[in-house]
């Protein structure tokens, strides 16, 4: 879908080469400009993150490597770079002297803080972003201190996904207009913006800020379960014929207590009622009663696991080439899944790509 887009990404951490690698993974010639030698190395050589892009090793305060550094992203559609602000300014590759050769380069700044404002310079990580923005505020039951999520609300949900939607969109722009953009993603703004779905429950009335007390996080019906064997089971069966097929399939069809699904005064109570009765069985005993209703209960699995549940198995949507595990490119266009690309080495294309520079500057 994206072939022909050029990106040249500098190489940092996290949500900046995971943008990259969707675009990659989308069709796009990505570039990643690694750090000469191994120190400073900030992803493992050959890390999945780098998977369908092409790498070149320079050293941006070398003044050679600076002018194909410069050479690079006059040749591209977009830029991701992932420092502080001010540090690519500092080093003669800030928007403005970027633009001054390519007008029409968009230019993707990925921060948790952004660009602008109080904390825009000082340090912080996922769990400080999305603390500041809101959206960490659910992530625990009542009473206690909010877990530590992985980083896929904040880095990779609210910084990633919301960077790669801007350079597309100044892509857009771009080719309309021939005007470049600067793109100020920062994970405090993608965060907050994916809690819109919740502000608008709460407009309804279903949704509290105390935690425990609304309708996602509150009921027994809408939680995971540990089993006999450790395992577990998420429960999520909101809709009330999805909870009375939970009902029939548990043989609670006419206890009156749990034909009560909104009464929030016995929401504590028959959570724990179902905590015994899920803790009789082990979780492949739960997975097989419900497989093919409409209960909506899943069993919680590892990736690995996730690899071999027949779901997962017949869309292929976790693989392992060469005994690496990673996720199949998404979404999919026309039904079709898209290859899975070899990760690139640390500067493996070095030589080709100054080969395609040489070959360009001789052309024009």
């Amino acid at each position: 879908m994206l072939s022909g887009i050029r990106v040249i990404e500098i190489e940092g951490l996290g949500p900046g080469p995971f943008a990259a690698m969707l675009l990659a993974d989308l069709g796009a010639d990505v570039i990643t400009i690694h750090r000469k030698g191994k120190s400073g190395q900030v992803t493992a050589d050959g890390s999945v993150l780098d998977r369908g892009k092409r790498s070149i090793a320079l050293d941006l305060k070398d003044p050679d490597d600076m002018v194909t550094a410069k050479r690079l992203i006059a040749t591209a559609d977009a830029l991701i770079e992932g420092f502080r602000p001010g540090v690519m300014e500092r080093l003669g590759l800030g928007p403005a002297d970027c633009h001054a050769d390519n007008p029409a380069l968009v230019y993707g700044r990925m921060t948790g803080w952004g660009q602008t404002g109080p904390r825009a310079e000082t340090a912080g990580h996922d769990l400080n972003y999305i603390a500041t923005s809101g959206a960490l505020h659910y992530a625990s039951e009542p009473g206690s201190p909010p877990i530590t999520p992985a980083t896929l609300v904040g880095d990779i949900g609210g910084g990633a996904l919301y960077l790669v939607v801007g350079l597309l969109s100044g892509i857009l722009n771009a080719q309309a207009t021939g005007k470049g953009t600067v793109v100020d993603a920062a994970i405090v703004d993608g965060s907050a913006h994916m809690m819109a779905l919740l502000m608008a429950i709460r407009q309804t009335g279903m949704l509290s800020m105390d935690r425990g007390q609304s309708l996602l996080d509150g009921p027994h019906w809408s939680r995971s379960y540990t089993c006999a064997d450790g395992g577990y089971v998420s429960v999520q069966c909101l809709e009330p014929q999805f909870y009375a097929i939970f009902l029939e399939k548990l043989g609670l069809s006419d206890d009156p207590e749990f034909q009560k699904q909104h009464d929030a005064k016995l929401w504590t109570k028959l959570t724990a009622r179902l905590e015994d009765i899920f803790l009789a069985e082990p979780r492949v005993h739960w997975a097989d009663l419900f497989d093919g209703t409409d209960a909506c209960v899943a069993a919680v699995l590892t990736p690995e696991e996730a690899m071999h549940a027949p779901h997962m198995q017949a869309r292929h949507v976790w693989q392992a080439p060469e005994g690496i595990l990673q996720p199949a490119p998404a979404p999919r266009f026309d039904g079709r899944l898209a290859p899975l690309n070899t990760a690139c080495r640390r500067g493996e294309h070095s030589e080709e790509i100054m080969a395609e520079l040489e070959a360009q500057q001789t052309g024009s």
